[in-house]
């Protein structure tokens, strides 16, 4: 089991500054936001030389790009298609930076759209990237977000596609903030295909960050039911405007993640 932080955390530091951070505070990791105007620069316009240099400077701090989280979204018939586009090139991003995950949403289902056509839109979008995917060495994991927090209908999408690499990104948040399904459930709907995960802790009616072990979301439950099925992916740490210097939290909600790993192995 691996531990990473998305650069939502840190959106004004560099790539070297998230590195750097990492590397310091025991990550194994980073997952770098594109499209979102983030310091750290990694983003669809780099040219072939840039993405190298990118990948040199990770492979030198010792730290991976654990995921590459995009914005890519399918539900919208509209959008679908030009989602897509963006996912392949997403795609060659992640494999050229030797990241073998990439984040997409199932995204706001398109007006006049039902559930049903909605996961059948999504599937379609996923499966058609899934060849592509699989020839890089690239998952792409669909989040349990938006109008996707249902794991059920996560699951859904992800049997009508029935392809190696394409796979869920558990949010442990957003199941149990909608009452769509608690924490067991969430992972007993997604076991087969969970290939990443985003983690944070809060208050479940204000959404208010808190530190891991203190809010509505039982991480020790997720990492036990994690090692009893032996994954040797990622925990992403997702902390959006968080009130405190990132300073304070990065290196307390890893040490806390940490220990419960070592309290559930022994």
């Amino acid at each position: 089991m691996k531990y990473a932080f998305m650069s939502f955390a840190t959106p004004d530091a560099t790539l070297a500054e998230m590195l750097n951070m990492a590397k310091r505070w025991n990550y194994d990791g980073i997952e770098p936001r594109i499209s979102s105007g983030h310091a750290h620069g990694v983003e669809l316009a780099k040219t072939a030389d840039e993405r190298a240099a990118i990948l040199r400077q990770a492979q030198d701090a010792d730290v991976e790009i654990a995921c590459v989280a995009t914005d890519c979204r399918f539900a919208d018939p509209k959008t679908a298609d030009a989602n897509v586009d963006v996912a392949l090139r997403c795609i060659d991003l992640a494999a050229e930076l030797d990241s073998d995950r990439i984040r997409v949403f199932g995204g706001q289902i398109g007006d006049g759209v039902g559930r049903e056509d909605a996961i059948a839109l999504v599937a379609n979008s996923l499966r058609s990237v899934a060849d592509h995917a699989q020839a890089r060495g690239v998952t792409v994991c669909i989040e349990t977000h938006d109008d996707w927090c249902d794991p059920t209908h996560v699951a859904d999408v992800l049997r009508r596609v029935g392809h190696p690499n394409v796979g869920a990104n558990w949010d442990v948040e957003h199941p149990v903030r909608t009452n769509a399904a608690t924490i067991d459930e969430s992972f007993d709907r997604l076991r087969p295909w969970v290939k990443h995960l985003h983690v944070h802790d809060g208050d479940s009616e204000t959404r208010q960050l808190v530190p891991i072990g203190t809010g509505a979301y039982d991480h020790r439950r997720v990492i036990e039911l994690l090692l009893a099925d032996e994954y040797d992916g990622y925990l992403s740490g997702e902390w959006i405007g968080w009130d405190e210097p990132y300073e304070t939290h990065l290196p307390r909600e890893v040490s806390t993640l940490r220990a419960y790993e070592r309290e559930l192995r022994t």
